[in-house]
């Protein structure tokens, strides 16, 4: 069984890019809280895709607080006659926990409409 779930806050902004026709992947870096005497952070790398992916970019910024459930996906690619490893987290669904940003010009509330991936 591959089940993520997360609670943080976004360490990054979101960034979106397209990858092909009509897909699209976001991805951000998100610091989980560790709740140990160490205290300090996690850093984890999420990726979410299509919808999902538009309304993180859209509706989310650098420290605002979200869960992520998903499934942990890794990679491995060769670079400088190196292996590299990457493990992330594909986010099958963003909760938006900090409440809604409000717009620059006139303070009202922005609040996205859909914040679970469908399919």
């Amino acid at each position: 069984m591959n089940n993520v779930s997360l609670i943080g806050n976004l360490a990054t902004e979101v960034e979106l890019r397209d990858v092909g026709e009509g897909k699209k992947v976001a991805s951000f870096l998100l610091a989980v809280n560790r709740g140990t005497r160490e205290a300090g952070a996690d850093f984890v790398g999420i990726t979410t895709w299509d919808r999902q992916a538009e309304l993180c970019a859209e509706y989310l910024s650098k420290g605002q607080r979200v869960g992520v459930a998903g499934r942990l996906h890794s990679h491995s690619w060769e670079e400088e006659g190196k292996r590299r490893t990457l493990v992330e987290v594909v986010g099958q669904r963003i909760d938006f926990l900090s409440g809604p940003r409000r717009d620059e010009e006139g303070g009202a509330e922005v609040i996205p409409f859909e914040t679970a991936a469908t399919g």
